[in-house]
């Protein structure tokens, strides 16, 4: 155990013939006791330093290790919404990609609907067309018939077609 400046103060040395001065000793003691005290205050202070530098390094240590956790929660999280954002990205092109087929095959369907309602009216054009020229070509074999030419070789006066009339009236009232 070391020595405290009491100790210093109180020690006792025997006396001895031809020893050292007395006076000088003494003076020499207290002087040891005095820088021992100072010694012992910067220790005590230098210790309160030392614990305060301690507990400061334990705090900066412990704040050191909460923002490693957090950069760790934060590098962990914006891998989340990384892999989040690429499922939702996939499922947006998917989703887009059905909807593109969905859109093409309706527009195939349609088209083909279409192609076929053409052939259709084709076919109507074609026989409509066929019924009319063969309606005007009837029209027209009527036309070239000697029947017209026949027709007109007729002279009928007005008179005669009166007096036919008012013939067949009489006829019927009777």
């Amino acid at each position: 155990m070391p020595l405290s400046p009491i100790d210093i103060h109180n020690k006792e040395f025997t006396k001895a013939f031809r020893g050292y001065a007395e006076d000088e000793v003494n003076e020499f003691l207290d002087q040891i006791i005095k820088d021992y005290e100072i010694l012992l205050r910067e220790k005590k202070e230098v210790d309160k330093q030392l614990e305060m530098s301690l507990e400061q390094a334990r705090h900066f240590s412990s704040l050191e290790e909460t923002l490693q956790k957090s950069i760790v929660v934060a590098q962990e999280a914006a891998d989340e919404v990384r892999r989040n954002s690429q499922k939702e990205a996939k499922l947006i092109v998917k989703e887009a990609e059905k909807n593109a087929d969905r859109i093409v095959n309706d527009a195939l369907t349609k088209a083909r609907k279409v192609t076929i309602e053409i052939d259709e009216l084709k076919k109507q054009s074609k026989v409509f067309r066929n019924r009319f020229k063969m309606l005007v070509e009837a029209q027209l074999d009527l036309l070239n018939a000697d029947d017209w030419d026949h027709l007109l070789q007729y002279d009928i006066d007005l008179t005669e077609i009166q007096a036919s009339v008012d013939e067949a009236q009489e006829s019927e009232d009777i």
